[in-house]
């Protein structure tokens, strides 16, 4: 009987395992619907390339790349009269046709055009270099409007109509190549305070050829503390560096011009020209005047 058993159990247990390892027949899935492609047209539509704006204009390499609009004047030590120990008037020449003062006539920058530029806007004040009797005047107590300084720079010419026979006077046309010599005055001190001598610039005037006189002769004078606030924020053109801040109070007060004495004060108020005729003298004496002032410092510190 327990071998008809075992034999049994056997038997359904040898079924059971065969069942297990026979696959089973799945059902084939559906396959999922296929879309149909768009019909896409060969033919392209031209594209528009628009070109950006430039919202500034493209950088002009470092060629005068620094601004110095903004520039504050640097003020000069405030100087009493009471400190005052010694003082010299001069009067000097600055001819632009000399190489070192070339840049005062620079198409680019213009001395002459910025002082008439300034004189026509009101920003600075021109005065009379006459007086009422004629005569040489370079102490500021004329002042001049802006339309009589121009015609006195620029000069005047009359205009006749034929038709109405009347004539108008009308101011030239600037020409820039007429002023190539400035006039300075400027005064030489010794501050007792500071133990400082030095020069300060007094005014400065633009000079014209006279053909009549046959002599260089200012056509305004202008106060040079007051330039000072223009001359500030204009710069120079300079020669040796193109990327240089330098405007052209720098070029005064920091003495990089080139010039000649004409005067000094003297009893009878005459210019060299007025006591010697000779040129290469007068040079010779305007030198003279020069180590004279330069003694006079060296004086000082001798023991």
């Amino acid at each position: 009987m327990k071998r008809i058993l075992s034999i049994a159990i056997l038997v359904l247990l040898t079924a059971f395992a065969f069942a297990q390892k026979k696959p089973t027949k799945l059902a084939p899935k559906k396959a999922a619907p296929v879309a149909a492609a768009p019909v896409v047209d060969t033919v392209k539509a031209p594209v528009k390339t628009v070109k950006k704006k430039l919202k500034v204009p493209p950088k002009d390499g470092f060629y005068a790349r620094k601004d110095i609009d903004s520039t504050e004047m640097v003020p000069l030590a405030d100087v009493r009269e009471e400190d005052v120990f010694y003082a010299k008037r001069i009067w000097r020449e600055i001819d632009l046709r000399d190489t070192v003062n070339s840049p005062l006539k620079s198409p680019k920058s213009r001395l002459i055009d910025v002082l008439i530029g300034a004189i026509k806007k009101d920003e600075l004040t021109a005065y009379s270099p006459i007086d009422s009797a004629l005569n040489e005047d370079d102490a500021f107590l004329n002042p001049m409007s802006a339309d009589s300084a121009a015609k006195s720079a620029l000069g005047t010419a009359e205009v006749s109509n034929n038709k109405t026979g009347t004539v108008t006077t009308v101011v030239n046309d600037f020409n820039p190549d007429l002023f190539l010599k400035f006039r300075i005055k400027e005064d030489w001190i010794f501050d007792t305070k500071r133990s400082v001598f030095e020069p300060r610039i007094v005014g400065i005037a633009p000079l014209k050829y006279n053909e009549v006189s046959k002599q260089w002769q200012p056509v305004f004078w202008v106060y040079y503390p007051e330039a000072r606030e223009i001359l500030t924020k204009k710069r120079l053109i300079n020669t040796n560096n193109d990327a240089s801040s330098l405007s052209f109070d720098d070029f005064f007060i920091r003495r990089l011009f080139s010039s000649y004495i004409v005067k000094e004060s003297n009893p009878g108020d005459n210019k060299i020209r007025d006591i010697i005729s000779d040129p290469k003298e007068r040079l010779y004496e305007s030198e003279r005047i020069k180590k004279s002032v330069l003694d006079y410092e060296q004086g000082l510190w001798e023991y």
